[in-house]
């Protein structure tokens, strides 16, 4: 089992930084394309991402107050809340972590997730749903995959991809504003008039319309890779990967909606808060905050 697990987290690393590389590249091409179109250079781009970075270093040193104030969590009580309390500190003694803060949702909904910019800072919630309809190796299962999430820095990865894809964003909301309100840049006249500036301004009017949906497509995918990371990190950890399999079962099949969840915090949860919708399509798999519940439990009972 050890080494499938171990071929597992290095395959899902690799992917994740792969994907981290492609995404760097494609804000590079966004900002070029549509610095060319406005004939304003790579100024404003970089205006951009002052911007965005210093909005978002304000909610990377907030986020899990605000995570947890949007989900109504209460902090947890060793008695009321006996399994979840001790079984996070023996992973985390077991995973050489410090035991982050533990917080609950009052919600039938069974669901868990981790936040904290690193393993300092870091917090654990789950819901009254999960405690109360899993039993004791289920839940390990959960809570290792949750701290494997902080163990591997899943949650500082996220927020730096939200930070990116808030950049395409803004630089394409900037993009369109200059082409109504701005005109063009005086620097490019000439290349205005040329056909390569009138194809380079309409490239960058398609960019501008699609660049934020291939953003968000891409912040999707990293997040489903690094789900899988945390379900073979928990299998390692815990040794018991049929754990989290039967957890992930009763999870999946639970009809209960997770009434404070949000499009905003539905990727840090271990399974999406928001059931299927029915779409079935299988392009529709590209907008899902998670990997299919079966999926994972195949390759944890593959271990």
């Amino acid at each position: 089992m050890t080494v499938s697990v171990y071929k597992q987290i290095e395959a899902n690393k690799t992917k994740t930084w792969l994907v981290m590389l492609f995404f760097s590249l494609f804000i590079a091409m966004v900002a070029f394309v549509f610095g060319k179109s406005t004939g304003n250079g790579l100024s404003w781009a970089g205006i951009a991402l002052i911007i965005s970075g210093l909005m978002s270093l304000i909610s990377y040193y907030n986020s899990d107050k605000m995570v947890l104030g949007i989900s109504g969590a209460r902090p947890a009580d060793r008695v009321r809340d006996f399994d979840l309390f001790t079984v996070v500190e023996n992973l985390s003694i077991a995973s050489g972590l410090p035991k982050p803060k533990i917080y609950v949702i009052d919600d039938n909904a069974p669901n868990a997730f981790a936040t904290g910019r690193d393993p300092e800072h870091a917090v654990v919630c789950a819901t009254t749903g999960l405690l109360e309809k899993l039993n004791r190796r289920q839940l390990e299962g959960v809570i290792g995959h949750e701290l494997s999430h902080i163990q591997n820095y899943d949650t500082r990865l996220m927020a730096i991809v939200v930070v990116l894809v808030g950049v395409i964003s803004l630089m394409a909301d900037w993009f369109m504003h200059s082409l109504w309100f701005g005109g063009r840049g005086s620097r490019d006249n000439r290349e205005d008039r040329s056909s390569f500036g009138a194809i380079m301004m309409v490239v960058g009017i398609v960019f501008a319309f699609l660049s934020p949906i291939i953003a968000t497509i891409i912040q999707l995918a990293i997040s489903r890779r690094r789900e899988f990371l945390a379900d073979a990190s928990s299998a390692l950890l815990t040794r018991y990967p049929e754990g989290l399999a039967q957890a992930l079962e009763i999870i999946s099949n639970d009809r209960n909606v997770l009434k404070t969840a949000s499009n905003a915090t539905a990727h840090l949860f271990i399974a999406n808060p928001f059931k299927d919708k029915g779409f079935g399509t299988k392009f529709s798999g590209l907008f899902d905050t998670h990997p299919p519940a079966i999926e994972r439990i195949k390759i944890l009972r593959s271990m």
